[in-house]
């Protein structure tokens, strides 16, 4: 299959042009603000007093969340996938629009984000972890969808039916970026919003965010099964890749969170009868 050869340029006004990656992002943080703002107007989501006024404080902790994501990602990129090429190309680090955003370094921007936030505005890190998570699928949809268009994130050749020929290789290669975008993306977003509605996990501090992380780390680690390549191996002839090493913490701090948060909701449980 061929690319569709999409322009990554959406439109341009003069000499400002506007990319999908950029569009991407924006309708990430839009759509996050109007979804985090429905969860915090249902009160029966939340255990009594834990929202504290948070609902009054979003627009803030949006642009904390954008400015750890935007610096997180970046960083995150250049240190973790390709320092090498950015020592020789510095002027580079700051083409933000067109890609080159890690989602581990975002993850960890964004952590620092919620510290700092919650520290100066005396709202539980925890909630706000929930809230952070419960929302981070519409963003990985919507920035894996506009790798695609510029032909990033590329996986190993394949001869499926639905593999592509992307620019610059010549044989059909998974197109691991939207393989991202429906697991990481699509189904985890659906899965929490299970967990939150039906189950009412933001009423235990945590829990959301935990089963995030683990959901997101085993996605990813079985994505990164299809973009083996030397430049995303740790080192020559690794069994795995960058992705996948980076993904291992957040899955066992995931796993943990889950299992202290669970017991924690069992033992109140007890309580209460």
């Amino acid at each position: 299959m061929e690319f569709p050869n999409i322009d990554p340029t959406a439109f341009q006004i003069g000499p400002l042009a506007v990319r999908w990656y950029g569009i991407a992002f924006a309708m990430t943080f839009g759509l996050s603000w109007w979804y985090a703002r429905s969860l915090l107007s249902r009160p029966s989501l939340w255990a009594p007093g834990l929202k504290t006024d948070l609902a009054s404080k979003l627009d803030d902790l949006l642009v904390y969340i954008v400015i750890g994501v935007i610096i997180g990602g970046r960083l995150g990129h250049i240190l973790l996938y390709d320092p090498g090429h950015y020592v020789a190309n510095p002027i580079e680090i700051f083409a933000v629009w067109e890609g080159g955003m890690s989602f581990h370094g975002g993850l960890a921007g964004t952590v620092i984000a919620i510290l700092v936030f919650a520290a100066r505005n005396g709202v539980d890190k925890w909630v706000i972890g929930d809230l952070v998570a419960a929302c981070s699928p519409i963003g990985i949809m919507l920035v894996r969808s506009a790798n695609f268009v510029n032909g990033e994130i590329v996986g190993s050749p394949s001869d499926l039916p639905w593999a592509i020929v992307f620019p610059g290789f010549d044989e059909p290669r998974h197109p691991a970026m939207l393989y991202e975008a429906a697991l990481e993306g699509a189904l985890l977003f659906a899965i929490l919003a299970l967990f939150i509605f039906r189950y009412r996990t933001l009423r235990f501090p945590g829990l959301t965010a935990g089963i995030f992380l683990v959901g997101y780390g085993v996605a990813r680690i079985y994505v990164e099964t299809f973009k083996f390549a030397p430049h995303r191996m740790i080192w020559e002839d690794a069994p795995f890749t960058k992705g996948m090493a980076y993904s291992v913490p957040m899955l066992l701090a995931g796993a943990w969170l889950v299992y202290s948060r669970w017991q924690k909701a069992r033992a109140s449980k007890r309580a209460i009868a």
